[in-house]
């Protein structure tokens, strides 16, 4: 049954009626949506699909649009240039290395986009929290080959992806987790003190100012949506598409391969996966990107850039969730049962970080680091499980 327009909220229809207007510059003639289907968005946007009721011109049938409302902050970059740029890289793409939907128009007076319609589906999350176990599995490895084919399509590209921001205004861009990082470093040790009354060695500390050295220019850099948790990838015929580039950068590849390790790090439904799961998903993205960086085909060199990565999640995710445990140890997301508690996260984090630290050579600090965090979280938060669950899926394969 088709809704009356009234029945929507005032937002989805405001975004219907500049993305009319859009259209109807763009093509010279009159274009009309209808039907539309609120699909979410955040604090910062709308995002709608609607049906096109009447063109002139051969259009899809349907369009997915996105409205940021309000004014963007002056002091910050603007999330909406970032998606332009990112959706405009990725559409100037042969089709079958598109890791994203294509770029329709565009108005940055409205802040809006029109973007290509991927259809009704799944997103990455809902396989998780499914009933079907292989599904889960089978997608997380399209997740992992579509991360790995899109990083190998962007090598080289960072220069276009500049002059694309440039064009929209912005003078500067970078990885937005890269300050934050090193806020993490900087000042970790005092948080942990304070909170935990765990103390961190000047040896501990030297190895995570090490791992800094994935967030400046190396020669293993590609396109990164920076926001890869799993709500963020739809399930298509086509595969795992990305949605979602408010954040879009150029970064070290291992800062998002070492998602494998750390269960989407700081993501709401971070949650484990069964054994053998995240060297699949490993195997899988290797073999995309070892055309274009054969040398991280060496195991050796492989796993060392993805521990450094994964010891540098680890420490920026304690300073994102380890201030909101002072009072209340509340879940990650405001659904509890599509996320775990933070003390279970963390405290998983680092028992992880442990184990693959012991294997390495030289991080002795950083494994007595992981024990005394992971031991004062048990101690501080008894109840809580020491470990995360697996995701739904996976639960009653066990």
């Amino acid at each position: 049954m088709v809704r009356d327009l009234a029945d929507f909220p005032r937002p989805v229809l405001a975004a219907l009626a500049a993305a009319e207007r859009l259209l109807t510059r763009r093509y010279g003639a009159s274009v009309v949506l209808a039907d539309p289907e609120d699909l979410g968005g955040s604090d910062r946007s709308v995002v709608a699909r609607a049906r096109v009721a009447r063109n002139p011109f051969s259009m899809r049938r349907t369009v997915v649009v996105k409205h940021y409302v309000g004014d963007a902050d002056s002091d910050r970059p603007d999330p909406f240039h970032f998606e332009v740029a990112s959706c405009q890289l990725f559409t100037a793409m042969p089709a079958d290395a598109r890791p994203s939907p294509v770029i329709i128009a565009h108005d940055p007076q409205a802040r809006l986009l029109v973007l290509e319609d991927l259809g009704r589906s799944s997103t990455l999350a809902d396989k998780l929290f499914g009933p079907d176990a292989a599904a889960a599995q089978r997608y997380l490895i399209s997740w992992a080959r579509a991360l790995g084919r899109m990083q190998a399509a962007t090598a080289g590209r960072e220069n276009d992806f500049g002059a694309l921001l440039r064009r929209l205004g912005e003078k500067t861009w970078r990885d937005p987790v890269a300050d934050e990082a090193r806020a993490a470093i900087a000042g970790l040790p005092g948080l942990l003190e304070s909170v935990l009354g765990v103390q961190v060695s000047a040896a501990a500390t030297a190895q995570v100012h090490e791992t800094a050295r994935l967030l400046g220019g190396t020669r293993y850099r590609a396109f990164s949506p920076s926001d890869t948790c799993p709500d963020n990838n739809l399930v298509t015929s086509r595969g795992v598409r990305f949605v979602d580039f408010e954040w879009g950068c150029f970064r070290d590849v291992a800062l998002d391969a070492a998602y494998f390790r750390v269960p989407f790090p700081g993501c709401r439904a971070s949650f484990a996966m069964p054994e053998g799961m995240s060297e699949a998903m490993l195997e899988a993205w290797r073999d995309e990107i070892a055309v274009v960086w054969p040398d991280l085909d060496d195991p050796l060199r492989l796993d060392r850039r993805l521990l450094d990565a994964q010891l540098l999640w680890v420490w920026l995710c304690t300073w994102w969730l380890l201030p909101r445990i002072r009072e209340r140890d509340t879940s990650m997301g405001p659904e509890p049962g599509r996320s775990p508690r933070i003390s279970t996260a963390l405290c998983d984090y680092w028992r992880r970080l442990g184990t693959a630290a012991a294997e390495a050579e030289g991080l002795a600090a950083t494994v007595e680091l992981a024990d005394a965090v992971t031991a004062a979280l048990r101690a501080r938060f008894s109840d809580a499980p020491a470990a995360l669950p697996l995701y739904p899926a996976f639960r009653s394969a066990v």
